[in-house]
């Protein structure tokens, strides 16, 4: 299967160039919010859109995926909260394993149940170790996953998950606080984990104003993802995006 846009992650972080990400959760959208939301993300030029989320309710997935390929050459990546929210229209897929938490089924055994779809969908497969911390509130992807967020001041045990994820052979790290969460992931956890993986770094909830999102990279992230701001205000797509983006490029 094709590597493209994983060797594009790992080439952006060795020359140091970050990446923006628009979340778009197929139950909050049709196609007019579609049209607007790739119409500023082509504007502000947004690496990625990341689809899904952790119930995905409605069966507009492939429609939603269909409807932004349609309109933009932007890649596609499916960020899946179940087995069934895979679709063959999306350019790749991050294969995701709770590693934050000890549930078993998200560990691994979601992975044997949609492991023949995937490998038949043809989809560029990106493994990735999801690491869940606390953002302050209760939030849907802890409540779906049974599994307690690692603590947002334990900056140990978050470099150690992401140590072990990466040495077991996950080629990408997602730090998530979650849809709706009160606060962020910290800068120095970003920091403390950054320094000690190789793996592109992602970075994902209650990122709420441009100023985060350019510390967040600061402090070490590769890939920025925000959905629930952009869902309340679109107009932070082009702030966001300029302000990922303006983060100095190593030479």
């Amino acid at each position: 299967m094709k590597q493209t846009i994983y060797n594009q992650l790992t080439e952006k972080k060795r020359t140091g160039r970050r990446s923006f990400t628009v979340l778009i959760d197929p139950d909050k959208v049709d196609g007019t919010k579609i049209d607007q939301l790739v119409s500023l993300s082509i504007d502000a030029k947004v690496d990625y859109f990341f689809v899904g989320g952790s119930l995905v309710i409605s069966n507009y997935l492939d429609q939603c995926i269909q409807h932004i390929k349609s309109a933009c050459n932007i890649p596609v990546i499916l960020f899946p909260g179940a087995p069934s929210q895979v679709s063959k229209y999306a350019d790749a897929l991050l294969y995701l394993s709770l590693i934050s938490g000890r549930n078993p089924e998200l560990l691994i055994g979601q992975h044997v149940i949609s492991a023949p779809f995937v490998k038949q969908s043809g989809l560029e497969i990106m493994p990735t170790g999801y690491m869940v911390i606390d953002g302050g509130a209760p939030t849907t992807v802890s409540y779906i996953s049974n599994a307690s967020p690692i603590p947002s001041d334990k900056n140990e045990i978050a470099m150690c998950t992401a140590m072990a994820g990466e040495m077991l052979g996950m080629k990408l790290i997602y730090m998530d606080s979650g849809s709706g969460a009160k606060r962020s992931v910290t800068e120095t956890m970003i920091e403390k984990v950054a320094t000690h993986i190789e793996a592109p770094l992602i970075v994902g909830g209650g990122i709420s104003d441009p100023e985060k999102a350019y510390r967040n990279c600061k402090s070490g992230a590769d890939i920025i993802v925000v959905g629930n701001a952009i869902e309340k205000d679109t107009s932070l797509i082009k702030e966001m995006s300029n302000a990922v983006h303006s983060v100095p490029v190593l030479i």
